[in-house]
C-alpha cells in the first residue's frame, strides 16, 4: 500500500514537472511572433528577379521554424489544465493580435513572389513552398483552435475573428500556389 502511494505521488510530481505553464505558453506566443516576423522579412527580401536558391531555402526553413513554434505553443496550451485568466487570456490575445498583419503580410508576399520562385534555375521551390503553407496551415488551424478552447468566454469572439481571418489569408495562399 505504501509503494502504490509512493508511485501516486511520484505520478503526480512528474505529470506537474511535464506540465507547461501559462508563462510557457506567452512565451511560446512571443516565439511565435518572432518566428513570423523573420519569415515575413525573409520573404520580402527575396528580389522579383535575380533571387538565389539559398535565400529561397532560407525561407522554407523559416517556414518549418515557424511551424514548430506554433506546434510548440499548440501543445503547451493543451497541457494547461483549465482556461487561461482574464488577465492571461488578454496577454495571449494582444500578442496573436499583434502579429495578425505581420503573418497576413507573409502570406499575400509569398504568394506575389510565386513567379521569383518559379524563376529559380532548379525547380520544386514553389512545391516547396506549397507543401510550407499546407503545414504552416494546419500547425496554425490547431492552434487557434486550442486558443479558442482555453481563453476566457468573452475574448472568444475576438479570437473567432483572428482566426477568420487568418484562415482567409491561408485560403488565398494556397489557392495561389495550387495555380500553374
Amino acid at each position: 500500500m505504501k509503494f502504490q502511494s509512493s508511485l501516486i505521488v511520484l505520478a503526480s510530481l512528474l505529470s506537474a514537472a511535464l506540465s507547461a505553464t501559462v508563462a510557457n505558453v506567452i512565451a511560446d506566443v512571443h516565439n511565435i511572433s518572432t518566428q513570423i516576423t523573420t519569415f515575413d522579412n525573409a520573404i520580402n527580401a527575396f528580389p522579383n528577379t535575380g533571387g538565389s536558391l539559398v535565400a529561397a531555402l532560407a525561407i522554407h526553413t523559416d517556414a518549418v521554424n515557424l511551424r514548430a513554434a506554433i506546434d510548440k505553443g499548440t501543445s503547451d496550451v493543451v497541457s494547461i489544465p483549465k482556461r487561461f485568466s482574464q488577465a492571461d487570456g488578454t496577454t495571449i490575445l494582444n500578442i496573436v493580435k499583434g502579429f495578425e498583419p505581420t503573418l497576413l503580410d507573409a502570406l499575400k508576399a509569398i504568394v506575389a513572389k510565386k513567379p521569383a520562385f518559379q524563376a529559380l534555375p532548379v525547380g520544386g521551390i514553389t512545391a516547396l513552398f506549397k507543401q510550407d503553407l499546407i503545414n504552416l496551415n494546419a500547425s496554425t488551424s490547431k492552434f487557434e483552435t486550442q486558443l479558442i478552447a482555453s481563453v476566457p468566454s468573452n475574448l472568444v469572439a475576438s479570437v473567432k475573428a483572428i482566426k477568420a481571418t487568418i484562415d482567409a489569408g491561408f485560403a488565398n495562399a494556397n489557392a495561389g500556389y495550387h495555380q500553374p
